[in-house]
């Protein structure tokens, strides 16, 4: 396909933009801070042992009963001294005129969401602890198979099951966009159950798209503050790099990764159990869900390790969708004048400092991105003109 030469000014960032993500990586630095103290906490006063004992207690003994118990009061806690950064963070989106919903909006989805976070970490330690009582010297590699299946059902079920919890979805009434991203849909070999406008607008001003679900449930969603915002051009660019990520096998291998990621989660998790249990006689066996602390706390410093690690590759993914994007529509102009709005719109950064971008970002720059679609434009025009 043809592309024009182009060369487009890239607007600097403004000193809200810049404000505004430097409050939000700090809110996520005091969050993670504040989780970490938290399980450090319970765990060296021994107030997670007292936990356990009350779950018994209240459980008659029941196991399973307490384990949900446990985990009930584990999550409320927890929440519950999160909560005042939660509210910062939505008063953070007011402030910054990046969001519509109202107080009780927000609080309503509040508690929906510790729900639907209590429903899962239920299940998730139940499976865990039944895992470990029934086969402790092997449970870290039985749970990691299991763990890594749920993850895959989750990634197909979440568009049919949790997002409509939080947002409303409808059938795209543009018919002719429908078939067009379609259309671009088949060309990338990519079979979508449907196209649906994503009722955001609801809650934020901020602008997205996204391929969600695995076989018969992936769909294209499409936020309406995308629709009313962007011409069709703009929003075939932002879909064809979605599917860039689909020709390129991105799912899959992402998939790979998290087993792999996993599995050295599980196995340090195993190691660090085994020397509270055996050494520090910290807990009596392994079983004993008093340690759920020591395993959140565990898997969380690890996720910490390997962020730059997994956002670099995450970049590099991200890199081979725009290029597939540049080569599946007709002029890049669209990709770039729809980056440029997005940042805009979402006040995102477009040239984040070095370490910024290494640490906290799976995207590249804005910046960067745009540069790349300006030079593979300029190379395909001098390969257009030489042929």
């Amino acid at each position: 396909m043809g592309a024009a030469s182009i060369t487009t000014t890239i607007p600097v960032d403004s000193p809200q933009t810049r404000r505004y993500n430097r409050i939000r990586r700090w809110l996520g630095i005091a969050d993670f801070i504040l989780g970490a103290v938290v399980l450090v906490v319970l765990l060296a006063t021994g107030w997670s042992g007292t936990l356990r004992d009350i779950a018994l207690g209240d459980a008659a003994q029941n196991y399973v009963l307490a384990v949900f118990l446990y985990v009930l009061m584990l999550m409320t806690i927890t929440k519950l001294l999160g909560l005042g950064l939660d509210y910062y963070g939505f008063r953070l989106e007011h402030r910054f005129q990046l969001s519509n919903q109202r107080l009780r909006a927000w609080l309503w989805d509040e508690a929906k969401g510790f729900l639907v976070g209590l429903v899962l970490a239920a299940i998730v330690a139940e499976l865990l602890y039944f895992i470990m009582r029934q086969a402790p010297q092997h449970w870290w590699l039985i749970a990691w198979a299991v763990f890594l299946g749920l993850f895959v059902l989750m990634a197909q079920l979440a568009p049919l099951i949790l997002f409509p919890i939080f947002y409303k979805f409808e059938p795209l009434q543009n018919e002719e966009l429908k078939a067009r991203l379609v259309r671009l849909s088949k060309r990338a070999g990519t079979k979508v159950r449907g196209v649906y406008q994503w009722k955001l607008s609801e809650k934020s001003k901020k602008a997205n798209a996204a391929l969600t679900g695995l076989g018969n449930t992936r769909r294209i969603i499409l936020a309406d503050t995308l629709l009313d915002n962007y011409s069709p051009d703009e929003i075939e660019a932002v879909l064809a790099h979605e599917l860039g990520h689909h020709a390129h096998r991105h799912i899959m291998k992402s998939i790979a990764v998290q087993a792999g990621t996993t599995l050295l989660g599980f196995w340090a998790a195993n190691w660090v159990l085994h020397y509270a249990v055996d050494r520090l006689h910290m807990f009596e066996t392994l079983s004993d869900f008093a340690n759920l602390p020591l395993l959140v706390l565990v898997t969380t410093l690890l996720s910490f390790l390997l962020l730059p690690a997994l956002n670099a590759y995450s970049r590099f993914n991200e890199r081979q969708a725009d290029r597939y994007a540049f080569q599946s529509i007709a002029r890049v102009g669209p990709f770039i004048s729809s980056m440029n709005k997005l940042a805009e719109q979402n006040l995102a950064e477009r040239a984040p400092s070095r370490w910024v971008e290494w640490f906290f970002h799976s995207h590249p720059a804005i910046s960067k991105r745009v540069q790349a679609a300006e030079t593979w434009a300029k190379v395909r025009s001098a390969a257009d003109a030489g042929g």
